[in-house]
């Protein structure tokens, strides 16, 4: 690979989409490597299976309403739109950049190679931790579906010691198989995403008609404080509450991950971008309203049993462990997901020679067109994390909670200096500025600074609420009060580490192009 100059919005001309594809891909510097197969509905899956909201709103509701009580459904729209914003950023600059890494590259050719450098390592961090969290959660579920399940000791709470190594057991095996199937091929994972994103949606459609159908009270059920509104401070209790809805509401922009695996990623990844955090955020709303309109009853009950808890009485024992059996779907693709759009993180920065033993995790499988070190790997990180389940299952809880945090510096390491190129004039005259089959490409225009400026504001009000030092939220049991300042202390380590791990000294072969409106805007 030579350093060569590379056009963010380089038009493609002639040929089939897929040569068009592997062409634009060429102006960057790189080759297609990697097998692009992927259509419009795979991209889509990528990012929905990421979201996963039958799987974090399973585990997340009695979070939100432990603490706002029914009204903390506003803080579901609250993040959806600020949530929004940073799509409508990362769907331009996706339109621009359709490489894999997708966070990695694009904060790197917003910000220099130090800012895109640690945007990787903060998402790659992130993603790590997040697939255990989502693979650990089969204990909350498969033991209650069939008490043979719980192949370890005879207590399925994560909190104890048999609930705990139970809860690895099924973890590990879970990777393992996703492990295999990211190693087998990119269509293999999509087929087997696309399923399981569909058995999600009806599994979702399915919970919403149940719980309409069974509704106990009207709408109007989200203006109840509940009980925090008898404390003072409620706004307070309101601000905390939202950190279900940041949980649950982010990789969505896995489709970015994904982009030399898709047809047309231009044009496909943007749409899937938005797509994907919409239904998501749609399905979700629906089902914390009905939640709260069908439980039967707004106390302690609600917040200690979640939405198992008001499925189990609406639904019954039998088609409760249906039910059941479709969030298993949801949390094993959920995995899946995440697992992949990690392994191409992984394989976009070695492949640039930015991490330790770069050129075995840059190899791609020729037979199989999937970088299968990069999964191999991850899926080993990810056992290690949930083996800290076994000593302490709070910590593990926190650090399934700060990972988020990381997530949140990831994406404004994207807009952030995504912000300060636009005031620069970035990204030009984009008039000139087509996809592989020749329309144009989409732009924020005339918005593209307020709406960006909004993005990071947001970006930077959510890493302080999400870090702002709780007991209540990451020592609840009182025991480890340091476990309070797990925010900070995860960032600053995560930083630490991250200085350790850059590779000074060494010259990106791929050198950063600095933008100047009158090259790039064409």
């Amino acid at each position: 690979m030579t350093a060569t100059a590379q056009p963010p919005t380089a038009p493609v001309t002639g040929g089939a989409v897929t040569n068009g594809d592997a062409n634009d891909l060429s102006e960057f510097g790189y080759t297609q490597q990697l097998h692009r197969s992927l259509g419009t509905f795979a991209s889509f899956a990528a990012g929905f299976s990421f979201v996963s909201i039958l799987t974090t709103i399973f585990q997340l509701f009695g979070l939100g309403f432990s603490f706002g009580g029914p009204a903390f459904f506003w803080t579901w729209p609250i993040v959806y739109i600020g949530q929004f914003l940073v799509a409508l950023c990362f769907a331009e600059i996706a339109a621009r950049y359709p490489i894999s890494g997708a966070i990695y590259q694009w904060s790197r050719r917003m910000g220099g190679e130090v800012i895109g450098w640690f945007g990787g390592w903060f998402m790659m961090l992130a993603q790590i931790v997040t697939a255990s969290a989502a693979a650990i959660a089969l204990q909350v579920v498969m033991p209650s579906i069939w008490d043979g399940f719980q192949i370890i000791g005879d207590d399925s709470a994560l909190t104890t010691t048999s609930g705990a190594a139970n809860a690895v057991l099924l973890g590990s095996i879970l990777l393992v198989i996703t492990t295999f199937i990211n190693c087998i091929g990119v269509n293999w994972m999509s087929r087997i995403n696309n399923i399981g994103v569909t058995c999600e949606i009806v599994g979702v459609t399915a919970v919403i008609l149940a719980l309409f159908t069974h509704a106990e009270r009207g709408p109007d059920v989200v203006f109840d404080t509940g009980l925090p509104g008898q404390q003072p401070g409620y706004i307070w209790a309101f601000i905390v509450s939202g950190l279900m809805a940041a949980y649950v509401m982010v990789g969505f922009g896995s489709a970015g991950e994904l982009a030399e695996e898709t047809k047309n990623p231009r044009r496909v990844a943007p749409r899937t971008i938005r797509l994907a955090l919409t239904v998501s955020a749609i399905g979700g709303g629906l089902m914390l309203l009905g939640a709260l309109m069908a439980a039967p009853s707004l106390g302690e009950e609600l917040a200690v049993g979640g939405l198992p808890y008001v499925l189990d009485s609406v639904l019954g024992s039998f088609w409760g462990k249906v039910l059941l059996c479709d969030v298993v779907v949801a949390i094993f693709i959920c995995t899946l997901a995440i697992q992949t759009a990690c392994s191409r993180l992984m394989f976009s920065m070695a492949r640039d020679d930015r991490l330790p033993a770069s050129k075995l995790l840059s190899h791609v499988n020729t037979r199989t067109g999937t970088p299968i070190a990069p999964s191999v790997l991850i899926g080993v990180l990810c056992i290690g994390v949930l083996v800290v389940n076994i000593g302490n299952s709070a910590i593990f809880a926190t650090l399934a909670s700060v990972c988020i945090i990381l997530i949140y510096l990831a994406y404004l390491s994207v807009t952030g200096p995504m912000l300060w190129r636009r005031l620069k004039g970035w990204p030009g005259n984009t008039t000139s500025a087509v996809d592989a089959e020749g329309k144009k490409l989409f732009t924020l225009g005339r918005l593209g600074i307020p709406l960006n400026l909004l993005a990071v504001v947001y970006g930077l009000l959510m890493v302080i609420n999400l870090a702002w030092p709780r007991a209540e939220i990451f020592d609840p049991a009182g025991e480890m009060p340091i476990l309070k300042w797990a925010g900070p202390i995860c960032i600053v380590a995560s930083i630490l580490i991250g200085i350790a791990c850059f590779p000074h000294g060494k010259k990106h072969p791929m050198p950063v192009k600095v933008f100047t409106p009158a090259v790039d805007g064409k």
